[in-house]
């Protein structure tokens, strides 16, 4: 579906990096968001209640958080915003600025996280589309419960049109499991 034109920013060619809007440096320019993404700073200067989403997939091109139904209920577009899971594409970039957010892209960058790792060996993903914002959120709510209950892991609201609900919950225990090794 397209970016609705009310919420674009000045978007960079597919060729180019991001657009003055997204610049990460440490001079802030006046009236504008600082925003962290993935550990890089960034600045906002466009409209303040352009959702979070598009910023990412937009300005960033950090494409691994997907536009589903653009109403905060599919849970595709998650992300973590200082490390709780959050619809990106209900967050306003001024609710969203001088926080700390986290996609799918930035959740490791020298290895698999073990919850992605967990979703390769459930073999989870049919179709993928909603595998990123499904990976988010149980990021979170393994940080929050190591040791989920089946009520735990129904508490995640992410849909998944292939219905790989079975693998899923298997993969989050999995996941679980894989945390509480690293730990040791």
């Amino acid at each position: 579906m397209p970016t609705p034109p009310e919420h674009r920013t000045e978007s960079a060619s597919a060729e180019s990096v991001p657009t003055e809007s997204a610049k990460h440096t440490s001079a802030r320019p006046p009236a504008s968001l600082p925003i962290t993404i993935n550990g890089k700073p960034y600045f906002h200067d466009g409209d303040p209640q352009m959702p979070l989403l598009w910023f990412l997939r937009d300005v960033l091109r950090l494409t691994g958080t997907k536009f589903g139904c653009g109403v905060g209920a599919c849970g595709a577009c998650t992300v973590l915003i200082d490390g709780k899971a959050a619809r990106s594409c209900t967050t306003p970039m001024q609710t969203a600025a001088e926080h700390k957010i986290t996609t799918i892209e930035g959740l490791e960058t020298t290895a698999l996280h073990p919850v992605q790792q967990a979703w390769i060996e459930e073999d989870v993903a049919q179709c993928g589309y909603c595998q990123a914002g499904q990976i988010m959120a149980t990021v979170d709510l393994l940080h929050r419960k190591p040791k989920p209950s089946e009520e735990d892991i129904a508490t995640l609201s992410n849909l998944c049109r292939c219905g790989t609900y079975p693998r899923i919950r298997r993969a989050v225990q999995r996941a679980a499991e894989l945390l509480r090794n690293q730990d040791k």
